[in-house]
């Protein structure tokens, strides 16, 4: 049973986050057991609400397992683990019946789209194609797939008996037992009365998300702080491959909205990338011109702005009619129309952004860490599908994919062994005052983005590096001394995870002697043969 006080709570399972994987997760094990989840704002604060593209699974007869398996590995640049990248391809479908069985209101075909996907006439739904996939595998509601996935998902856990929503709930850290190597609950801050509440719980699952605010330009909400993957390494796990960030190709570019994402499915729709002066450039990088994944567009858009000097490049989506693009991209249509461009009559500007963590808290292909009784799920874990470079679409399709994974082993779990509840102390804060002043924090907020978007950015250098690395130490001593001095709010905690989680991107860097996916060096610029994960592992264990 799940129990509260001022400043306790027990329950069986603890879930981190409420993007699609916590949310997932949550009501899959609510039928036997009592759930916490704990958000650190509104349930809907988290990436999952800002997802457009869609879900990436084989729902085509005319697609294969074996052909979503080859697209996603070679967009992964020959890193990604065979097993989870089956495991994902596999599994997919499956995961979205279930959100269709749910009710997701995922757009269907309409007659003017019915030539382009008639391969399937049983099926209703309309799938489209994105940068990197050999077919039309993405099914999708509209442009806003993850909101309307998240707002079908929230109705469910806000009605149901055996989950209790804690939003407005910042994680501060895990809660050990040292001498068994078990999870047994987390800290947290109640940000509506800054009370800290112990949760004792028998298993814990981290959902948090990403780490791409560390960068000064985001397509991210401010949630994307790295909280799990800090946490987990203080904890003493072990994290992968976190030099590979993505950066998405196309934001849109506009002082009065820099932080919107221009969905890859404009470009699997025939979108052009073009210079200001309207010429075409990705056929120059890549065969599969507008259609090559990720890291190989975002690159180009890069090298193509410091060539010619230019602040942006132009996606041009005018050759389709108005009335296609209110359909299929009704939330940009409207966003863009709202700072003065009409994509139908106009070409959209756009810059590359950090966009996703391929990296993670490492954990095997039931979504284990290597501490007992943690899982971790969703883009806050390193499973091996991504690889180098991750395959759009499938980000959304992973989180579902090990939301199911973790829930079956948890449920084994329970099923074959006997679980006593541990008692957790409360959180000592003896010794903390109130900060006079926060100009330190918002300082060090505003270094550490410049310092990892002007040092580990989509092209580095070992000089870059090492100098991205002094100065994210200096900054760790300052927010670590300034934490245990005064009292908690979520901006400190915040800037106290993502300092951390930046320096293990750097190292992680330094670590890759090549030039690879989403990493490239110019002091490496080859690729080795065998190429190996990037594992770190805390040595204060």
């Amino acid at each position: 049973m799940a129990s509260v006080t001022e400043n306790t709570l027990t329950t069986d399972i603890l879930v981190i986050g409420s993007g699609i994987a916590g949310l997932s997760i949550a009501l899959k094990l609510a039928e036997e057991h009592k759930i916490s989840i704990l958000a650190k704002g509104s349930l809907t604060e988290g990436s999952t609400n800002y997802a457009q593209g869609g879900i990436a699974g084989v729902l085509d007869p005319f697609d294969s397992i074996d052909a979503h398996i080859a697209d996603t590995q070679n967009a992964g640049a020959g890193l990604c683990d065979p097993k989870a990248v089956a495991i994902v391809a596999s599994h997919a479908a499956e995961s979205i019946q279930e959100l269709i069985d749910l009710g997701v209101p995922f757009s269907k075909d309409s007659i003017e789209n019915e030539i382009e996907n008639r391969s399937n006439p049983d099926f209703p739904f309309h799938l489209t194609q994105e940068g990197g996939h050999s077919h039309r595998r993405v099914i999708h509601a509209a442009d806003h797939t993850g909101q309307t996935v998240l707002k079908t998902l929230i109705e469910r856990v806000e009605s149901h008996p055996n989950i209790r929503l804690l939003p407005e709930h910042i994680t501060i850290d895990l809660i050990q037992n040292k001498r068994r190597n078990r999870c047994i609950g987390a800290y947290a801050l109640n940000q509506t009365n800054n009370n800290i509440i112990a949760i004792s719980s028998l298993f814990t699952v981290l959902a948090t998300g990403g780490a791409s605010k560390a960068y000064l330009y985001t397509s991210n909400p401010d949630t994307s702080t790295g909280d799990g993957i800090a946490m987990a390494w203080r904890a003493g796990c072990t994290v992968g491959n976190m030099e590979f960030n993505q950066f998405h190709p196309t934001c849109l570019y506009h002082p009065k909205d820099r932080s919107f994402l221009i969905s890859e499915a404009v470009r699997g729709e025939g979108g052009i990338l073009r210079l200001p002066n309207g010429e075409a450039f990705m056929h120059n990088y890549d065969e599969r011109a507008d259609l090559a994944p990720r890291d190989i567009v975002a690159r180009a858009i890069d090298q193509e702005m410091k060539k010619h000097g230019v602040d942006c490049v132009y996606l041009d989506i005018t050759h389709k009619p108005a009335k296609f693009l209110k359909s299929h991209f009704p939330t940009i249509y409207e966003r863009c129309k709202k700072v003065g461009i009409d994509i139908s009559k106009e070409q959209i500007p756009v810059v590359p952004a950090a966009h996703y963590t391929c990296g993670g808290v490492v954990t095997d292909l039931e979504g284990k860490s290597s501490l007992e009784g943690l899982y971790a799920i969703g883009e806050t874990a390193y499973t091996g599908l991504h690889g180098a470079n991750r395959l759009a679409s499938n980000s959304l399709a992973e989180g579902l994919v090990f939301a199911k994974m973790a829930q079956q082993s948890i449920k084994n779990a329970f099923a074959t062994q006997e679980f006593q509840r541990e008692d957790v102390a409360p959180w000592d804060s003896s010794g903390t005052t109130e900060p006079k002043e926060k100009i330190l924090v918002s300082h060090d907020w505003d270094e550490l983005r410049r310092v990892m978007w002007d040092y580990v950015g989509i092209v580095r250098t070992n000089k870059r590096l090492k100098r991205a690395r002094q100065r994210i130490r200096n900054l760790q001593k300052e927010v670590d001394e300034y934490y245990h001095q005064h009292t908690l709010n979520r901006d400190l905690l915040e800037l106290r995870n993502l300092v951390l989680v930046a320096e293990l991107m750097v190292m992680s860097a330094q670590r890759r002697k090549e030039s690879r996916g989403l990493h490239y060096n110019l002091d490496y610029p080859h690729i080795h043969k065998k190429p190996k994960p990037t594992f770190l592992k805390p040595k204060f264990k």
